[in-house]
This record gives C-alpha cells, sequence and structure tokens, in this order.
C-alpha cells in the first residue's frame, strides 16, 4: 500500500508529458481553426444578453410603450384589430408582456407563402406599432441570427452546432491543461517579455471563464443541433406548404382558452402563444409559474387547445416535471446569464467576451512558438551544409 502511494504521488511521466503536449496541440489547432466563428459567436452573444435594452434604446417607438392604460385589452379584440390593420398577413406566434411598458411582439406569415415578418403591438390599445418586417430585419435580431446561423439558415444552424462543440472541446482541453493554474493565479508578470505576459494573461482569462463559456457551448450546441433536426424533420413540409387560410376556426374564442388555461394550471402566466401555422399544429398557451427555481424560464407550463373545436387537449407544469424536463428548461436561463438578474447578465455578457481576449493572447503565442521553432530549423540546417555550399558564399 505504501508503494502503492508513492507511485500514485510521483512525479509525472514522460508519457503524462506526452499526452499533455499531445492534448495542447489540439487545443492550439482547435482554437486556430475555429477562431472566426468563435470570435463572432462570442461577440454577438455578448452583445445579444442585453437585447431588450438595445431594442428599447434603438427604437423606443416600436419596443417600449408609454402611457398606456391599466389593462391589456382581451385577446378576441386584439386579433380583430390586428387582422384588420394586416389582413394579408396570418398569425404565427405571439410574444405576451403585460409589464405595461414592453410591446408585445407578433411574428405574422403573409398569405399564399410561408415568410415570416414581426411587427410590434402595442396591447393596450390594440395598435401596431411598426410595419411587418423580415426577422433580421432589426440590428439585434440579426445578431441572433448572426450568433447561431452565421447567416446560412439550416447549413448554418449544424455549422454553429460543430463550432459549439469545439468551444466545448477548448474550455475543457484549458482546463486540464492548465488544471495547477492555482500555484500561480493571479500572476501577471509585467516585467518580462510580451510574450510571458501574455501566456500569464491567456492562462487566468481562460481559467476564470472556462466554466461560463462551457456552459455556454454546451447549451448553445443543444439548441443548434434540436433546431437541425427538427428543420430537417419538417423540410419537405417547408418547401411545399404555404398558408392560403386560417388554420384555426374563427369561432374559436383565444380569451376563453387563455382563461381555461389559467383556471387549469396554479398561478400561469401566459408569456407565448402559439397558432397552428402548420397543418399538424394545434393551439397552445406557453408562460412561467412560480417555482422557487431562479434556472426555470417564462416557458416552463402550458396548455394545447384544438384549433378547429377549441376542446382541451393537454397540459404540462413544470411543476409536476421531472429532472430531465427542468434541466433542459434551465438551458434559457443558464445561456442568457437571467438567472440573478442583472449581476449575472452582466458577468456572463463580460464572460462571454473572452474568447476575444484569449483569441488575440493565443494567437500571438502560437505565432511566437512558430516563429522560433522556424528559426531553429533554420540554424540547424545551416550549420549541417557542407562547406563550399552556396549558404557559405560559394558556387
Amino acid at each position: 500500500m505504501f508503494s502503492h502511494h508513492i507511485q500514485y504521488n510521483k512525479t509525472p511521466t514522460n508519457k503524462d508529458k506526452m499526452n499533455r503536449k499531445q492534448l495542447f496541440k489540439l487545443h492550439s489547432w482547435a482554437a486556430l481553426f475555429a477562431m472566426i466563428p468563435i470570435l463572432i459567436i462570442s461577440i454577438t452573444g455578448s452583445i445579444i444578453v442585453f437585447k431588450p435594452e438595445i431594442d428599447s434604446w434603438l427604437m423606443p417607438e416600436n419596443a417600449q410603450l408609454s402611457g398606456s392604460a391599466s389593462q391589456r385589452k382581451d385577446y378576441d379584440t386584439l386579433l380583430q384589430s390586428i387582422y384588420q390593420q394586416l389582413p394579408e398577413y396570418e398569425m404565427g406566434t405571439w410574444e405576451v408582456f403585460d409589464d405595461k411598458q414592453t410591446s408585445d411582439a407578433i411574428y405574422v406569415i403573409k398569405s399564399g407563402t410561408f415568410d415570416w415578418y414581426k411587427v410590434y403591438l402595442n396591447p393596450y390599445t390594440g395598435q401596431t406599432l411598426s410595419e411587418p418586417v423580415p426577422l433580421n430585419h432589426y440590428l439585434t435580431d440579426w445578431l441572433v441570427e448572426l450568433h447561431y446561423t452565421f447567416l446560412l439558415h439550416e447549413s448554418g444552424i449544424m455549422l454553429g452546432f460543430i463550432f459549439a462543440l469545439i468551444f466545448l472541446f477548448l474550455g475543457i482541453s484549458g482546463l486540464i491543461i492548465y488544471r495547477k493554474f492555482w500555484q500561480r493565479f493571479f500572476t501577471l508578470r509585467w516585467d518580462k517579455q510580451l510574450a510571458v505576459f501574455f501566456s500569464d494573461f491567456h492562462k487566468m482569462v481562460g481559467v476564470i471563464s472556462a466554466p461560463v463559456l462551457v456552459i455556454l457551448a454546451f447549451t448553445g450546441g443543444y439548441w443548434n443541433m434540436a433546431t437541425f433536426l427538427h428543420e430537417m424533420e419538417d423540410a419537405e413540409q417547408h418547401r411545399t406548404y404555404t398558408l392560403n387560410e386560417r388554420r384555426y376556426d374563427n369561432g374559436v374564442s383565444f380569451e376563453r382558452l387563455s382563461k381555461d388555461a389559467l383556471e387549469r394550471i396554479e398561478n400561469f402566466n401566459i408569456t407565448y402563444v402559439v397558432f397552428p401555422y402548420e397543418p399538424d399544429h394545434e393551439i397552445s398557451f406557453y408562460g412561467s409559474v412560480p417555482t422557487g427555481n431562479p434556472l426555470m424560464s417564462d416557458y416552463t407550463s402550458g396548455a394545447t387547445y384544438n384549433r378547429l373545436t377549441g376542446d382541451f387537449v393537454a397540459k404540462w407544469d413544470i411543476r409536476e416535471q421531472g429532472l430531465g424536463t427542468k434541466t433542459l428548461d434551465s438551458f434559457r436561463a443558464l445561456h442568457f446569464g437571467t438567472f440573478a438578474g442583472m449581476t449575472s447578465r452582466i458577468l456572463w455578457c463580460v464572460l462571454g467576451a473572452a474568447p476575444v481576449f484569449l483569441s488575440i493572447t493565443g494567437f500571438y503565442l502560437w505565432y511566437q512558438r512558430r516563429r522560433k521553432r522556424q528559426q531553429s530549423r533554420k540554424n540547424r540546417t545551416g550549420k549541417q551544409l557542407p562547406i563550399g555550399s552556396e549558404a557559405h558564399g560559394t558556387a
């Protein structure tokens, strides 16, 4: 037992050093290969953490409300007003807010097509606040699309998944490579060469940000893969399907359905409505319930109704779900850093931008190592050349 203990605590073997060296090479080449995409993902992600605030600042006439009435108009009145103002469009989904400050966002489909548009709505007056525009028309919406598709649609979603895997590998491998970081964690050798300072800075920023970057990579990769599989499943339908008529019966009262959902789910707060914009879709209300868990999203629970009769179909309550469902729902708060209010959002914004500094320092260190290796090979070659060769000035 004593000899085994000595074996366990001995200094790293040559094999350990070789494994660490190989992992370091993989880490470096993966970072070089994915540097530009990861920079795009990290920069856009850090910006859209504050998407609501940016929207309110850039377009207050659309995203913000002022002097609103005491309560929202009922769903049936609002739908009638929307269809009167947008007669050439059908409802797709509806993002609901009831804070008297934030406009609703409705996502509509142009009749005879499957082209989606976004419109801002004042739910206290029923007036639309903007014209229908493509989903990536506004700056922050364009940044969201760039963030997870690189503006390449379905193929971009898969690329995003691939680069998320690389991002995940970089975070985990970095922690393994610098697993003894605590020995000189906050050491920055300012008085040494730039390469030494960059090396210290790279390790420090990498270790501090790695846990958050791993979370961002894992949750983002999951969403991209889930979205890609969904898109592939519906690809044939999307190529041939156009919305030529309303997919729910005009006699269905959305106000009645919303009240029914509020009664069926205790303390339910509606945040999102999905219309039957595809043949196999029903009417669904999504929302939040009080759980005491800050990681639960605003879309944890809901109820579904038949699109033709309005009959109740099913409900789901996150408080009654298992650990797997709750874990998947937590991905939203973990990805956007909303679980601790403004504090966590600022932290996620700063640490999410860490790849910018890691890329600069990492690329510089890689370039310096490459330059030294080339110089070393050149020196060795010069020493090995025979006397009388061109390298020694003779023909």
